[in-house]
């Protein structure tokens, strides 16, 4: 079964796991060129991954129930809501995670230091249910 790992391992990552166990994290958000640079396929509706908490542990297992390809200023109040990080605008939404997808972490990911995002980026936005608790 494939992996599926919120952020980096670290805070960020535990916050968003424990959020998607008390069921408030619902959606997600990932940038097109992460898929592309990996050679991933984009996540698809019917797919279930392992959630993966910080020490590499299976917590969960989720289900896709929607998948949107879209650039990030198209991005919508109901999908930020979703994120389940208590974002009550899109304007939160988008600022969290211009910062995220900004870091440093996340530019060596690329192999950008670089890299930026505008509104013509293009976002993966992930609808999921957790099918399965582990432990």
């Amino acid at each position: 079964m494939k992996h599926a790992e919120f952020a980096f391992p670290g805070p960020l990552r535990d916050k968003l796991v424990a959020a998607i166990l008390a069921g408030e994290k619902t959606t997600t958000s990932a940038l097109l060129v992460e898929y592309e640079q990996d050679g991933e396929a984009l996540p698809f509706v019917g797919e279930r991954e392992l959630v993966l908490d910080s020490a590499g542990d299976g917590v969960a297992v989720i289900e896709t129930t929607g998948v949107r390809v879209l650039p990030l200023s198209e991005v919508d109040l109901q999908h930020a809501v979703g994120e389940g990080e208590g974002f009550t605008t899109v304007a939160e939404w988008r600022a969290e995670h211009t910062k995220f997808w900004q870091s440093a972490e996340m530019r060596a990911a690329l192999g950008n230091p670089e890299f930026t995002v505008d509104d013509t980026t293009m976002v993966v936005a992930t609808r999921f249910v957790v099918t399965e608790r582990i432990g």
